[in-house]
């Protein structure tokens, strides 16, 4: 019989921080779009782009079921936001805070 080898136990947080690291690492939006590409299937992309894309809009206090119209995305999925926003780890507020508002940056 043929051995195998063990699987080796997982550790969420030391592999969340090595993909946080690699995030950090490119500086340059076209290549951040390459590795999200790679990374995610495209529902995966299409479900962090809606979260991403609700949260000027209740920073605006814009209701739920006028950014569902406006957005297409869902009231749960802005739901699921707000309380992030609210009581989550401050990543909303940190990338908020990292990102560029003027025009030319879109």
């Amino acid at each position: 019989m043929k051995l195998r080898p063990v699987p080796r136990e997982k550790d969420a947080l030391a592999d969340l921080a090595s993909l946080a690291r690699a995030f950090a690492a490119l500086s340059d939006p076209v290549a951040v779009t390459a590795f999200l590409r790679d990374l995610c299937t495209p529902a995966e992309l299409e479900a962090l782009s809606d979260r991403w894309k609700v949260v000027p809009l209740l920073q605006q206090s814009v209701p739920y079921r006028e950014i569902h119209e406006l957005t297409g995305v869902s009231v749960t999925t802005t739901g699921r936001v707000a309380r992030s926003l609210d009581h989550g780890h401050g990543g909303y507020a940190a990338a908020i805070a990292a990102t560029p508002t003027s025009p030319e940056s879109e």
